[in-house]
């Protein structure tokens, strides 16, 4: 029966029979593969969200936080998700505080991309095109990974803050497609809220050294 698939043997049974038959049997019990979640964000990410999900409502976009996602033994929480429903757009937001494993981000990213239109329809958005924004927390930390790191950047993420700043604003064009790029400072008041790079060739210093500053001068 066993050899004809019609039993389920025990894994006593398993494993008698490979000493049998002269084979080592291991079990392997893996958890599944978490990306990012509510239960791991820190008081700057989530200040951080929060400041672009306000932002982003001012504007006029729909927008929904910590969504999460699941294929196969892969489950995640995409930052935040923004519509905007005279374009039909679907906008992919990743907020990072802190610039690490760049290879790990592209990957996330790309898994994010692939998930967020059916993510998105259970929301009750029906989108035609998806966009990217990767916003990153305003750094001279980030900003040295950013610079030390422009050939990547400047191929994975071609669109910059002065395009999304005009198209958020209503100060002409059209929203940019592909992948964009921008820095925050959640405690800004400025009306174009989204800081450029070094890239874009910004001279002005970053609001915060690094993370321990920023949390360090929010308490």
């Amino acid at each position: 029966m066993i050899e004809g698939g019609r039993a389920n043997p025990s894994l006593d049974v398993v494993t008698r029979i490979a000493r049998a038959l002269d084979l080592d049997v291991d079990l392997v019990v893996r958890p599944p593969v978490t990306v990012g979640g509510p239960g791991q964000r820190d008081a700057i990410h989530a200040r951080s969200s929060g400041y672009v999900d306000r932002r982003l409502r001012r504007a006029g976009l729909l927008t929904a936080r910590e969504v999460e996602i699941v294929h196969a033994r892969s489950h995640g929480w995409i930052d935040l998700l923004a519509f905007e429903p005279r374009t039909a757009t679907l906008i992919i937001i990743e907020i990072k505080t802190q610039l690490d494993d760049l290879g790990a981000l592209e990957r996330q990213i790309g898994w994010y991309e692939r998930s967020a239109i059916p993510a998105s329809r259970r929301l009750g958005w029906e989108p035609v095109r998806v966009v990217t924004w990767l916003v990153v927390l305003a750094t001279a930390e980030n900003e040295v990974t950013i610079f030390g790191n422009r050939a990547i950047f400047d191929l994975a993420f071609p669109v910059r803050a002065t395009a999304v700043s005009a198209w958020l604003l209503r100060d002409g064009g059209s929203l940019p497609h592909g992948r964009a790029l921008a820095l925050v400072d959640p405690a800004s008041r400025r009306r174009d809220w989204l800081i450029r790079t070094r890239l874009d060739g910004r001279r002005s210093e970053p609001a915060y050294l690094d993370y321990r500053d920023a949390v360090r001068r929010w308490g």
